[in-house]
């Protein structure tokens, strides 16, 4: 499995040129700059139904309206405090992405032995490493106005998260918290550096 990170692409060239040291450097490039446009153009799979970023996004948004109704009618009618804590955490709903093998090849123009290179790499699978701002979808997701497409207020917060699937992989860059230190931990840590 090759590792294509979408915010340098540097780093995927290497990664190409690492798993295929016979193409020469330029058709790298190329093949790498492909397989970043393939993962940050990716086509959303939404209930068994493919769409594309950005020309597709109000039919995606339009079709995800049921299920996010379906998430506001959850909500019941309970004590102001609990009910207060259950709006306050947001639904998660996924959206599956695979890679845009057309815009890859559109990077690759008339080069078929370019793009078969790329198919092959992505058939045997990629880890695309990534920020949620550099995949189309993610980015979109983040900033639709549920409020507007269902035409009226939102009981619960709704959160879309994309995830790949079909053979690829994503891992969010940056998403690893840093433990907080306990104050038992924190004294402790004080003491020894006063020692």
């Amino acid at each position: 499995m090759i590792t294509i990170q979408l915010t340098k692409l540097e780093t995927a060239l290497d990664q190409v040129r690492k798993a295929y040291p016979k193409v020469n450097a330029a058709d790298a490039a190329l093949v790498a700059a492909a397989l970043s446009l393939a993962g940050r153009h990716a086509v959303a799979i939404y209930d068994g139904v493919e769409y594309t970023w950005p020309e597709e996004n109000e039919k995606l948004f339009r079709a995800m309206i049921p299920e996010i109704q379906q998430v506001q009618t959850t909500v019941e009618p309970t004590k102001k405090a609990k009910a207060a804590a259950t709006e306050d955490e947001p639904v998660t709903l996924t959206v599956g992405l695979a890679p845009n093998y057309a815009a890859g090849e559109k990077k690759l123009g008339d080069r078929n032995e370019l793009k078969t290179l790329m198919s092959d790499i992505l058939q045997e699978g990629v880890e695309f490493v990534y920020n949620p701002t550099d995949i189309g979808w993610q980015w979109a997701l983040d900033r639709a106005n549920w409020t507007t497409y269902l035409g009226e207020e939102l009981l619960r917060k709704v959160k879309v998260k994309t995830s790949f699937v079909q053979g690829a992989v994503g891992v969010e860059m940056g998403t690893a918290t840093k433990k907080r230190a306990t104050k038992k931990a924190a004294a402790a840590e004080v003491e020894t550096v006063e020692a």
